[in-house]
């Protein structure tokens, strides 16, 4: 495996291992906010970003390459609101776009086509991922301050963000 992409390769896990906390710590401010509905939305997420990490250290691993497991950062563990919860769900979906279109791109300048091939999943998944970010945060700008549309919001998280990934 070309060491700089194995180098790229383990960034990514690192972001993934950060995205699943990042998302953890979402789920447990909205659980303690009284949030159900949202905070079964973030765990769930947080675990799918913790799939994604493992699919990349058995990848690097089965291609003869050295994984690095990385310590995580401390995940924020306080919002103001619902729209800055989900601004900042947004915010990170697209910074881990921005980087798998960095290997990407590597992987395509340094002609690895196995670690492209591999990487178009993520790609995909990435495009769905913002998607309901997108949709979500929408809604809730819809909604404004409204504290019924809130408690609907909640109770209905998972049906809408379901309801866009079978559009996809």
């Amino acid at each position: 495996m070309n060491k700089s992409i194995e180098t790229l390769l383990n960034d990514q896990i690192k972001y993934e291992a950060n995205a699943s906390m990042h998302y953890m710590g979402m789920a447990s401010w909205a659980d303690a906010a009284g949030y159900n509905g949202i905070a079964e939305f973030f765990y769930a997420q947080s675990e799918e970003e913790r799939e994604h990490m493992t699919k990349l250290i058995k990848f690097v691993n089965e291609r003869g390459g050295k994984v690095i497991v990385p310590a995580v950062e401390k995940a924020k563990d306080s919002y103001s609101s619902l729209n800055e919860l989900f601004e900042d769900f947004l915010k990170s979906e697209m910074f881990v776009t921005e980087q798998i279109n960095h290997v990407i791109y590597e992987c395509l300048n340094k002609k690895d086509y196995n670690v492209h091939n591999f990487m178009q999943w993520y790609v995909t998944e990435q495009l769905e991922e913002e998607a309901v970010a997108r949709t979500l945060l929408d809604k809730l700008n819809i909604i404004g301050d409204d504290k019924s549309g809130h408690y609907m919001f909640d109770r209905d998280i998972n049906a809408i963000a379901t309801s866009v990934d079978m559009e996809e």
